[in-house]
């Protein structure tokens, strides 16, 4: 396999994969918009040349074109016109589970904080002088990129429970892996144009354990009570590493932990929230298993400054802090918010979020509506849809303003950047937090940018 083309590359799951394939020496370009994505930075730092468009003559020698279901999966017409002059194609899923053959795997799966999680093993392995491989859906990893060859015969990856090519392959994007340390950090329902109920998702993570050797399991997440005994987490007394305690410092997060009541110290973290240290914990408990030493894991946590689009810190103009996060459901945008109230008590914290998706606001429109508590005001944009919705269910952004008037008394309707950019104008507020997994991604930096210049 000499050159690999990537339909879709932008893709923070498909990026780092792409860097992975180019540090292992093999060719890489791809094609994907041209609009401005969280991964341009790191393909350009790793001289990976971009097409923009989707035009089949684009496609010139490849041994192999992997794609992504963002951009029509196998129907794309790059994809269909690699099969018509007897390419291989893979998705993105299957290819990721064919690199990590051969290695002894670690797969992070859960609905919420495997980015993170994965993240913290990499960089604490790292720091502990190994050399893992890596790939991670994210923009990029504190100042390098999210995708990795390294020499150590490990490959740490996000296992993801969305399907391999809807519509085409349903099969969980993570069975393609084998791991033999699986880390599930949690269980939720998610994903509704695929998942009819928490309990597909449930049975989708039951499968994934079947190929493992070893599962690490929060045992505060009661979803996560399906699985089968492996090594437990959380702050729960019956944890087999347990949080004792957790606290807030300046801009650090500190927390105790003890193994089956042996003390194992205190440590501490540069990202904010108990997400977060239930997320440490997970890669605590992971890289212990890995023969790390707990000096090692002490410091390995505490150079983990965070990945893109996790609370990430945009800048700060005229007494007011911009942050963007990828938060895009109730759970995830609750401990987004809690970690800000926690690490800013005092301050005015306004949340502009954009809903993901037709299904999943309609599906948890109520979880929606009560999730913005530690927010002092809430600006909600219309719905990003996806590219694989062809009709809106009958909900529109106004709908979950509506709803989430009923549990804040303070909830804005800015259907687009303008809009916000008018309101935020208009309210004066100390930290300004951009989430969701649309667009919005540029629009902390937009602000940010133009009111340093003011």
């Amino acid at each position: 396999m000499k050159h690999i083309y990537f339909v879709g590359i932008k893709g923070v799951g498909m990026a780092a994969l792409a860097i992975y394939c180019k540090e292992a020496g093999m060719k890489v370009s791809g094609c994907d918009t041209a609009e401005e994505f969280p991964t341009d930075d790191e393909l350009k730092k790793a001289n990976i040349p971009v097409d923009f468009g989707f035009d089949p003559q684009l496609l010139k020698k490849a041994d192999l074109v992997i794609y992504t279901g963002a951009h029509e999966g196998r129907d794309n017409p790059v994809v269909v016109k690699a099969r018509e002059r007897g390419i291989e194609t893979l998705p993105h899923g299957k290819a990721l589970g064919m690199f990590m053959e051969g290695s002894r795997q670690i797969t992070v799966a859960g609905s919420h904080g495997k980015t993170t999680t994965a993240a913290m093993i990499a960089t604490i392995l790292k720091s502990a002088g190994k050399d893992p491989s890596y790939a991670i859906g994210a923009g990029a990893i504190g100042e390098s990129a999210a995708g990795h060859f390294g020499k150590a015969n490990i490959f740490i990856a996000e296992g993801d429970e969305y399907v391999t090519d809807h519509g085409h392959d349903e099969t969980p994007r993570f069975l393609w892996q084998k791991p033999e340390l699986l880390v599930v950090t949690n269980i939720d329902f998610d994903h509704p144009d695929v998942y009819a109920n928490i309990r597909n998702v449930q049975d989708a993570f039951v499968s994934l354990q079947e190929k493992s050797s070893t599962t690490i399991i929060n045992r505060d997440d009661h979803n996560s009570r399906i699985l089968r005994e492996g090594i437990s987490f959380g702050f729960s007394p019956q944890a087999d590493f347990r949080i004792t305690h957790s606290g807030v410092g300046r801009e650090r997060m500190f927390f105790t932990l003890e193994q089956k009541g042996v003390k194992l110290g205190e440590f501490a973290l540069k990202v904010p929230g108990a997400h977060n240290v239930s997320n440490a914990t997970a890669a605590v408990v992971t890289c212990q298993a890995l023969g790390i030493s707990i000096d090692k894991i002490h410091k390995g946590l505490l150079d983990f400054s965070g990945t893109k689009r996790r609370f990430e810190k945009t800048g700060e103009a005229n007494g007011v802090i911009y942050y963007d996060d990828y938060a895009h459901h109730p759970a995830e945008i609750k401990a987004t918010l809690k970690a800000a109230r926690e690490w800013y008590p005092e301050k005015k914290i306004i949340a502009v979020f954009q809903p993901h998706t037709y299904s999943r606001t309609k599906a948890l429109l109520p979880d929606f509506a009560r999730s913005f508590q530690d927010a002092t005001m809430v600006i909600l944009t219309d719905i990003y849809a996806s590219a694989r919705e062809s009709y809106s269910h009958g909900i529109t952004g106004k709908t979950l303003v509506e709803e989430t008037l009923k549990h804040h008394g303070s909830v804005r309707y800015g259907k687009d950047f303008f809009e916000v950019e008018k309101i935020l104008e208009r309210e004066s507020g100390d930290i300004v937090i951009f989430m969701g997994a649309g667009d919005i991604y540029t629009w902390a930096k937009k602000l940010w940018m133009k009111n340093s210049k003011s």
